[in-house]
């Protein structure tokens, strides 16, 4: 059969535009399956390489549910908003708007190069006022009930992108998306109580079939710790500082204070300080650093306030320092130390700061060590707890609840619960985003837009760039700022920030079994039949950000009497990064231009076609694991592709009508489904795809003939790893097209091995084979093991038998 790829695909994905393949069945009836890419923002450089990985990885599983009957929901659609594409927006001179519409073009075309099953009649953009009207509807929904708040505080400002940032769009002390370092800057924000949310969102995950780092990283970032609460009077002040300890069991070992260099008390604590501006500059110190990530848990840095607390516990006057290592948004930002914690340990030796023992271990010569303070000991389960009195000589650990339970009865401490996870900082002072639907009235306050007036649009503007002073592009805009108050009808402005990026991307999956909805975000029929999504495709970099958020949101929803369920994601994948060697380091590298090891879909298509990219980035490995790009690799799937084409291609292959199929083929045939079967089951492309080479290679070894229904069966699984290819030899072959293909399934019995072979060794060295059925007794085994290797016993005394069932039979011999 003559192939040329570029005809075969441009004629299956023109075919598939006219006739969409896999589309959603309106009706909502019989067993469903969602399946869903993280749905990409689209930059002016096209897809790459790592885009393709997931989907492809996504669509094998797509198409394997539409062969099996199951309604598949397989949408694509646009995360446009947000920083990144305005700020590509203004390197290219152009309205993101503009610039948005161009890359989504390019996009749709580079995507249907993949040959996926996608619906693009559920196609949807953030952008658009149909769908971010009801992105505002949500937030008014937060707003209305308590969970948006307004604020002027310290937050984090990318002095490159001009906007403020979320505690998770900072990464290593820089922005999320242009690395610049990030500072502390004082801007009017709006910000979501997520941390109402906190014990749900970490309940949650453990109904989740997701990757265990993606939970435990989510886990760690809500961070719970449940401890104490300690009140303690300020010496000489009209001032209480309170302490929160998740390890208090040494709490009596207490000697000093630290508190965070930005703590909103310190600036009362060190009013009438004589040192007060060098204890401020340390601070400001400590806090720069901080947020260029120099500190590591080593490091600890700090200043004597010149103040005590008097500690209620017995422990005496307390100095209070503020410590590089106390965070302010961290329990109460204020930490009793001891000897008992590495970090307190190393600063008080640094500063010369008094320890006493609390906590010792059972071991004689380290209990020595640890009395003399040569080293810190923090083993809370199984140390020697020294005080208090009833607890004397007692295991920490199974003394933790009843030092508790003292400590509050006698008026001490009390019980609390504490999270590592912040409210989350929701405006940017950007242009490009969906305008936040407030008005601010002097006689009202600040009022939510009407529901029936939304959505509220951006302004058409020329300049939209940001100011850099904390102020939206919006503000300047006297036209759409200046309105009338939804409640008073009297003069009102607009708010001018906007929302973040996330934003569109918390709830989308929500809106795409019926983007065109006008009246409603999404439908209660909608809903119960498709979600929550079954599979979620996407990278592990989305694991704090997105998908966090996205829990948020859903659980609000869900809380708020609109949506049947409260986690949107049943099952969570993370396919790995494509990297490659980098010429101008020699290192293996996540792909950038940069580096210069970036690969162009585009091209490799040209040269080798969809279908053999879509097999070679299944078969580099592991789907989950990071993988090398390697041009060898490319080149021996193509010469499989070329090999499997050529085989079921070549006339001889298929047996006539009156042949009858060889039992030996049947079973090869049925071995190769149930391989198939059980790798994609486990997500496990890549050896699904070694299965297929195994099975070819053997088939062309040996000459095998098949029936029709067989080879139908062969290009039906072969279609979800290449479907332009499968298609063509289904319809070139049979006349057929996949929409009258089903999945194939495997018959065990024909799995059952009948048959063994036996290895025949003299000493441990091989001397012959045989084969047997499986249930012969050993006695015959042993006898036909004989006759085997006849010669090799011949005259020889058998000392020993050694047998193995269904393996070897080993004679050991002696002259």
């Amino acid at each position: 059969m003559s192939y040329d790829f570029k005809d075969v695909e441009k004629k299956w994905q023109d075919h598939w535009s006219k006739q969409p393949y896999g589309v959603v069945n309106p009706k909502n009836t019989g067993k469903k399956y969602y399946c869903l890419d993280m749905f990409p923002y689209p930059s002016g450089s096209g897809l790459h390489v790592g885009h393709w990985r997931g989907y492809v990885l996504s669509d094998v599983y797509a198409r394997m549910k539409v062969l099996q009957g199951y309604n598949v929901l397989h949408p694509m659609g646009w995360d446009a908003f947000g920083l990144p594409a305005e700020n590509a927006a203004i390197k290219e001179g152009k309205h993101p708007k503009a610039a948005t519409d161009k890359n989504i073009a390019t996009f749709k075309q580079q995507l249907k190069q993949i040959g996926a099953v996608y619906d693009w009649s559920k196609e949807l953009n953030t952008t658009d006022p149909n769908y971010y009207k009801w992105t505002q509807w949500i937030f008014v929904q937060m707003f209305k009930r308590g969970l948006a708040y307004e604020t002027m505080s310290d937050i984090n400002w990318c002095p490159s992108c001009l906007t403020g940032l979320a505690n998770e769009e900072v990464v290593n002390g820089g922005c999320e998306r242009c690395g610049s370092h990030v500072e502390p800057k004082k801007v009017r924000q709006w910000v979501l109580k997520i941390t109402q949310y906190a014990e749900k969102l970490l309940q949650g995950l453990d109904t989740l079939d997701w990757p265990e780092k993606v939970k435990l990283m989510q886990k760690n970032w809500i961070g719970k710790s449940t401890g104490l609460l300690f009140s303690s009077p300020v010496k000489d002040m009209n001032l209480s500082l309170e302490t929160f300890s998740a390890h208090f069991e040494p709490c009596f070992a207490d000697t000093f204070v630290a508190i965070a260099p930005d703590h909103p008390l310190l600036a009362a604590l060190i009013k009438d300080v004589a040192n007060r501006q060098e204890i401020e500059k340390m601070c400001s110190e400590i806090v720069a650093k901080r947020l260029e990530k120099k500190y590591d848990d080593a490091q600890v840095e700090g200043i004597f306030t010149g103040r005590y607390i008097v500690d209620p516990l017995g422990n005496g006057d307390l100095p209070i320092w503020v410590a590089s290592f106390a965070l302010a948004d961290y329990g109460t930002g204020i930490i009793k130390c001891s000897a008992h914690d590495e970090r307190d340990f190393a600063f008080a030796k640094k500063y010369n700061i008094a320890l006493k023992v609390g906590l010792v271990p059972q071991e004689a010569e380290l209990r020595k060590q640890v009395e003399a303070q040569e080293v810190c000991y923090t083993d809370m389960v199984n140390g020697i707890l020294l005080a208090p009195a009833p607890f004397k000589d007692k295991k920490a650990g199974e003394s933790r609840q009843a030092i508790a339970d003292y400590l509050i009865a006698r008026g001490l401490a009390q019980e609390k619960v504490s999270y590592r996870l912040r409210d989350w900082v929701f405006s940017r002072q950007r242009y490009w985003g969906e305008p936040i639907p407030l008005v601010h009235c002097q006689s009202c306050g600040v009022v939510p837009v009407p529901e029936d007036q939304l959505p509220v649009t951006l302004p058409e503007v020329e300049r939209y760039e940001p100011t850099g002073t904390g102020q939206s592009p919006l503000e300047g805009i006297t036209d759409w700022v200046n309105t009338s108050c939804p409640q008073c009808k009297g003069p009102g402005k607009r708010e001018t920030n906007t929302m973040p990026q996330w934003a569109g991307s918390c709830w989308y999956f929500l809106r795409y079994p019926n983007p065109d909805l006008a009246d409603e975000p999404f439908s209660q029929k909608d809903l119960e039949y498709w979600l929550p999504v079954d599979l979620y495709v996407g990278g592990v970099e989305h694991a704090i950000l997105h998908l966090l958020y996205s829990r948020f949101y859903v659980k609000f929803l869900h809380d708020a009497g609109y949506l049947p369920f409260d986690e949107p994601f049943t099952h969570l994948f993370n396919q790995g990064m494509v990297c490659k060697l980098s010429e101008k380091s020699g290192a293996v590298e996540k792909m950038s231009k940069s580096k210069g090891n970036v690969v162009n879909p585009d091209d490799i298509v040209e040269v080798y076609g969809s279908d053999v990219l879509r097999m070679y980035m299944l078969f580099m490995g592991p789907p989950e694991l990071d993988c090398q790009w390697q041009d060898e690799g490319i080149e021996g799937v193509k010469r499989f592709a070329n090999r499997f084409i050529t085989y079921v291609s070549n006339p001889e292959t298929m047996l006539s009508g009156s042949e009858t199929q060889n039992p030996e083929v049947t079973k090869r045939l049925h071995l190769l489904i149930k391989e198939v079967q059980e790798r994609l089951a486990v997500f496990k492309p890549n050896t699904a795809l070694a299965a297929f080479m195994e099975w070819n290679n053997e088939s062309m070894k040996s000459g095998m003939k098949m029936s029709k229904d067989s080879m139908q069966t062969v290009l039906t699984l072969f279609s979800v790893f290449a479907p332009h290819g499968a298609c063509e030899l289904l319809q070139n072959i049979f006349g057929k097209d996949l929409t009258q293909c089903t999945w194939p399934t495997y018959d065990p019995s024909l799995l059952v091995i009948s048959e063994v072979t036996y290895a025949v060794q003299i000493n441990g060295k091989l001397r012959g084979t045989f084969t047997a059925l499986k249930e012969t007794e050993q006695e015959k085994i042993q006898d036909q093991a004989r006759e085997t290797v006849v010669k090799w016993l011949e005259g020889k005394q058998i000392v020993k038998i050694i047998f193995i069932k269904d393996r070897n039979v080993n004679f050991v011999i002696k002259d």
